[in-house]
Parts: structure tokens; C-alpha cells; sequence
């Protein structure tokens, strides 16, 4: 059974995979001074739920984000699990050339999505991630990583405004009644969700512009679904697509 761990700034994202079948996911807050024994005990007790032991887990891959944590993982998985987890980052096969200036800069969770998009749609694709960052990966009809664009997130622009805007309430990220909000409360949940829902529209259109032949756009991340039935050019939400190229990577690389 492998273990596939995507360590966010905001969230980790956790499964197992008995073969090609995702068996059980989770998500927890990523807390950027946990230990490996505490990670270790956190990883037990969910496993525990769905009836899987430390014991069955024979793989183990991590992509992260926060640099402390990854060595922590591999630590816990060294001393819980009995065997090395591999990292995403430079010198893992890919099987994917990296064309950016400085390839080794690219994010762990990018080049993961970019590997699972290309996969599943064996053309040009572009990976939409709404993180804490909403992560924009275009790969070529070749299966290059071309690069990408990086904006702000929709809970740390959320959070921005009612932080700077002494008398704005936070709100639920539910779907906008109309576009003119007509209290303070709807109009924001107007600007967030149809700002966001354009952005994407935007950005993706200059993408595809660019790259000069039709991709394919698929969207990933915890808030997708807030989103993406706003916006007329995604093509599909997978919420697992990390841990899918987690799981590919894992095998190119054993």
C-alpha cells in the first residue's frame, strides 16, 4: 500500500493506494512545527479509522511546500513506517523536461500537477490549483512544463480584505445570489467568488492565446468547487489530481 502526502501551506492532503485505487483521503492543517513523532501519531489515528495500520504501508511520497516539514516527514517515515519516502524536487525522475529558467525554483505541488494533468489528458493542459495560491501549470502538447502564473488565494484575499477593512464581516463562500450584492455580506461574496471566477477566465484565455494550440484545463484544490461553476473555461475538477501524480512519480521513480 502507498502513501502519498501533499504538505500545503494551508492544508496536507493525504491518501493510500492499493494499486491504481485511492482507498481512503484526508485533509488536516498543516501546523509548520509539528515533529515526526507528532506527524507519526496523526497519520496512525486516521489510518485507524478506516482500518489500516502503519504496517500496511510498504511506499511512501511526499510533495511539500513548507520546507521544514518535508524533512520531518521523511524522518516520521524512516521511524514509523520502516522505509525512505521519496521527495519531490530536484533529481526525481519526472519523465517531464522542466523548461523555465531556473527549474529547480518550480514548487513541489506545480510539477505534480502538471505530471497528473498530462497523464490523464496526453496533450496540452493546463492545471488550475486553488490553494492558499491559485497556481496556474501549463504543459505543452509535448509533456513540457512551460511555466505558469502564481495569484493570490481566495482565503488569503478574503482574509486580506476583512483584515484591512475594519467594518467588513468574514463571510461563507457560498454561491452569490445575484451580482449586485445587495448588503455588504452579499456584496462580497459577489466580488470574491465572480472576481475569482473572471480571474480564472482571464487568465487562462491569455494562457491558451500564448501557447498557441487548444488545451485541455482542469481544476484541483480544496475551494475548485466554489469557483470553477462561475467560470466558462475549465473542463473538469479533479480535487485528487496531486495525490494521482504523487502516485505516478512514486512509480517512475521505484
Amino acid at each position: 500500500m502507498l502513501l502519498v502526502v501533499d504538505v500545503g501551506n494551508t492544508q496536507t492532503h493525504f491518501g493510500t493506494y492499493s494499486g491504481d485505487e485511492l482507498l481512503e483521503h484526508w485533509r488536516f492543517a498543516t501546523v509548520r512545527t509539528s515533529t515526526a513523532d507528532e506527524l507519526g501519531a496523526a497519520l496512525r489515528a486516521l489510518l485507524e479509522l478506516r482500518g489500516i495500520g502503519l504496517a500496511d504501508l510498504d511506499g511512501s511520497i511526499i510533495s511539500s511546500t513548507v520546507p521544514q516539514l518535508e524533512p520531518e516527514w521523511i524522518r516520521m517515515g524512516k521511524r514509523y513506517l520502516g522505509h525512505d519516502t521519496l521527495a519531490v524536487g530536484p533529481g526525481l525522475r519526472t519523465a517531464m523536461p522542466i523548461r523555465i529558467d531556473n527549474p529547480r525554483e518550480l514548487g513541489a505541488d506545480r510539477l505534480v500537477n502538471a505530471v497528473a494533468a498530462f497523464d490523464q489528458v496526453a496533450g496540452p493542459v493546463i492545471s488550475v490549483d486553488f490553494g492558499t495560491a491559485v497556481n496556474y501549470d501549463v504543459v505543452s502538447g509535448k509533456g513540457e512544463y512551460l511555466g505558469g502564473v502564481i495569484a493570490p488565494g481566495v482565503e488569503v484575499s478574503l482574509d486580506a480584505l476583512t483584515t484591512r477593512g475594519a467594518k467588513l464581516p468574514k463571510i461563507d463562500l457560498l454561491a452569490p445570489r445575484h451580482a449586485i450584492g445587495k448588503s455588504t455580506v452579499e456584496a462580497i461574496r459577489s466580488g470574491i467568488i465572480y472576481g475569482f471566477a473572471a480571474q480564472v477566465d482571464g487568465i487562462v484565455k491569455r494562457l491558451v492565446e500564448e501557447l498557441g494550440e487548444d488545451a485541455e484545463v482542469i481544476a484541483t484544490g480544496g475551494l475548485a468547487s466554489h469557483i470553477v461553476p462561475f467560470t466558462t473555461v475549465i473542463d473538469a475538477i479533479d480535487e485528487d489530481l496531486t495525490l494521482k501524480g504523487l502516485k505516478l512519480l512514486h512509480e517512475r521513480n521505484s
